[in-house]
């Protein structure tokens, strides 16, 4: 077992003293909390974090896009909760927060995405580093690590961060701590595609993508793990898990090397459109990203009547922005260099060829 070293580990952005000391104030006043969290590692990573800082409360994985909308409120009533956390989410429904309000539930909002805050309703509690005097956009795994400091659960702030395009601070510290992870890449995709992080990072991904009661099994699994052995040693605790990753990143492998023939040298856009009942459009357009880092990457998962954008490259939130304008029921938001949106599929033609013509004009 590795020792954990944190030899300088303080925290000079990110939320405020005055947020976390909020924040854990309401962790401490909650009973039985309900922690929604975004379908991906940052969101479970961040919420693995605050449950085993308190010992308490249930997770529930929002598979719902882009928002968390009116029908997962049924979750809160099933569980009897007494608080709500909604943790790396950018959109949530105001039929959502009637019903909190109608049932005087408080509700804590942590997350990383810019949004239009004019919207949130005032008895919501909502922390976002963005908004702060010195702005920031680290992923909310980070944030809740801000909170909780619990050093044995480094190796998860640093799993979460990386998924999410970010070396933190205390990376230094994980490496010290488990120096066969350490690579020469400094970059976070270089990370994630070079080291073990990217295997446990993809077989969370993937273990998102299953039933809800496998989902709740990972989960109770994650809390007793001690460090990013148990998820990369498979045994009789996590095999399964391990047969999913097998499974599913067969067809991953498939899908990519697809989405990568499908490049053009002399275009700055590669558009990549794909269907099925599996969908790894942030796990692809990440992945792509680092493959062909000067391009716009654009992959449009179909199914049904729309179609799920994820996006990636320079000042890409701009360029969604742009491209959907005007189009039926088009929405998106997310980072500067990271975004995902939803159009209707018989807009796809139109959004490739928007999107082609702003960059040729670029």
């Amino acid at each position: 077992m590795a020792k954990i070293y944190i030899e300088s580990l303080f925290f000079y952005f990110m939320l405020t003293k005055k947020q976390v000391s909020e924040i854990k104030e309401h962790l401490e006043r909650a009973q039985r909390p309900i922690f929604f969290f975004d379908n991906d590692p940052d969101g479970l990573c961040s919420f693995i974090l605050l449950q085993k800082y308190i010992g308490r409360g249930k997770g529930v994985s929002i598979k719902s896009f882009p928002e968390l909308i009116e029908e997962d409120f049924r979750k809160v009533q099933e569980l009897n909760a007494d608080y709500i956390f909604i943790l790396d989410k950018p959109l949530v429904s105001n039929s959502f927060f009637d019903q909190a309000e109608k049932f005087n539930i408080p509700v804590v909002w942590i997350d990383h995405h810019f949004i239009d805050k004019s919207e949130i309703p005032k008895f919501v509690n909502y922390y976002n580093p963005v908004f702060n005097k010195k702005k920031t956009e680290e992923p909310v795994t980070a944030l809740c690590y801000q909170i909780t400091k619990r050093k044995e659960d480094l190796w998860l702030a640093v799993v979460g961060c990386i998924s999410d395009h970010f070396v933190p601070d205390f990376y230094e510290d994980f490496e010290k701590a488990y120096p066969e992870f350490k690579v020469k890449e400094k970059k976070p995709f270089g990370i994630l595609y070079n080291s073990p992080i990217g295997k446990i990072v993809m077989i969370l991904s993937f273990g998102l993508k299953d039933r809800t009661t496998n989902v709740v099994k990972m989960i109770k699994f994650l809390t007793g793990a001690k460090g990013p052995y148990d998820v990369l040693e498979e045994n009789k605790k996590n095999q399964s898990f391990h047969e999913r990753y097998n499974d599913l990143n067969s067809k991953y492998q498939n899908i990519l090397k697809k989405s990568i023939s499908a490049e053009e040298s002399d275009k700055k856009v590669l558009f990549f459109k794909y269907g099925g009942d599996f969908s790894v459009s942030r796990d692809l357009s990440n992945e792509l990203s680092y493959k062909f880092e000067n391009k716009v990457i654009v992959v449009a998962y179909v199914r049904g009547l729309k179609a799920n954008i994820s996006m990636r490259g320079e000042n890409v939130k701009d360029l969604l922005s742009k491209a959907i304008k005007g189009l039926e029921n088009a929405r998106g938001g997310g980072h500067r260099n990271a975004v995902g949106g939803q159009i209707q599929v018989k807009d796809v033609e139109e959004f490739k060829e928007r999107l082609e013509k702003l960059t040729t004009l670029e």
